[in-house]
């Protein structure tokens, strides 16, 4: 699913330093989106995103239904929207994280990204839930609307694993043997998002990236409950594991300020 939408997109409007200023048609448009959406996800996070309703949203306002049928038609536009948000929020923060690392400090960057998402999950619990939860029963997001915000945190991560096995970072020790049948689809992993991977490297992807989410999700959905009091430390070593023996990056000692030092180039 893609991100929720941005407020100047939302009401249409160009997202450009010059453009003219909202008329207070749109501004009041705005405000009144921007309701919209924070009840909503008020529900989600009391009742989940299947119980959604656009008449529940509406009392809430304090407005008949048909107003709210004016800026999102159906309950899978809000939810689209939703979705959108959640996606481009948490992608934020993981550029921003990847950002303030050193290019070749390749475990300090999937330390900091990994970090940043585990930080906006606990952040935003039911919006987490609601892109990397259960599907939501009978909705169907719109992929040109959604496929965009989905993937700038899988960007993030996959340029990381790129940048590592381009600076022979891997340790070729700590390979597996793949299946002839699976070789060919992840060879076509990094396709859609132009990078060229290996089957090998592709899959020491998704396995970290399948760690990272179930390592959130068992967090989050209550599941390390009277088992584990420390989240964050178990989380912080976990991560490190992650790095070591799933990426197979191998072992570099970086200085402790490595990780913030700002990249020349990057935002």
């Amino acid at each position: 699913m893609l991100t929720s939408l941005s407020l100047s997109a939302t009401i249409g409007v160009v997202d450009d330093p010059i453009a003219k200023p909202l008329t207070r048609r749109e501004r009041i448009r705005a405000q009144t989106i921007t309701e919209i959406k924070d009840i909503a996800r008020r529900h989600l996070a009391v009742e989940g995103a299947a119980a959604l309703s656009l008449r529940a949203v509406a009392r809430d306002l304090g407005v008949v239904s048909s107003a709210v049928y004016r800026y999102f038609p159906s309950r899978d536009d809000l939810l689209t929207a939703l979705i959108v948000d959640a996606y481009d929020e948490s992608g934020a923060a993981v550029e921003a994280a990847d950002a303030r690392c050193e290019h070749d400090d390749i475990v300090g960057r999937w330390r900091a990204v990994a970090n940043a998402l585990r930080d906006w999950a606990v952040a935003n619990p039911s919006s987490y839930a609601l892109v990397y939860g259960s599907p939501v029963p009978g909705y169907h997001a719109p992929g040109e609307r959604t496929i965009g915000p989905a993937i700038r945190t899988t960007r993030t991560l996959v340029n990381i694993l790129a940048d590592a096995s381009r600076a022979d970072a891997l340790d070729d020790q700590r390979s597996a043997a793949i299946a002839p049948g699976l070789m060919n689809e992840l060879t076509r992993v990094g396709t859609g998002l132009d990078v060229s991977f290996t089957a090998e490297v592709a899959a020491r992807g998704l396995t970290a990236w399948s760690f990272l989410i179930g390592a959130i999700t068992l967090d989050l959905f209550g599941q390390l409950n009277n088992v584990i009091d420390d989240r964050a430390a178990l989380f912080a070593h976990e991560i490190e594991r992650i790095a070591l023996h799933l990426v197979g990056v191998k072992p570099v000692a970086a200085s402790p300020t490595r990780a913030v030092v700002r990249r020349a180039g990057r935002a």
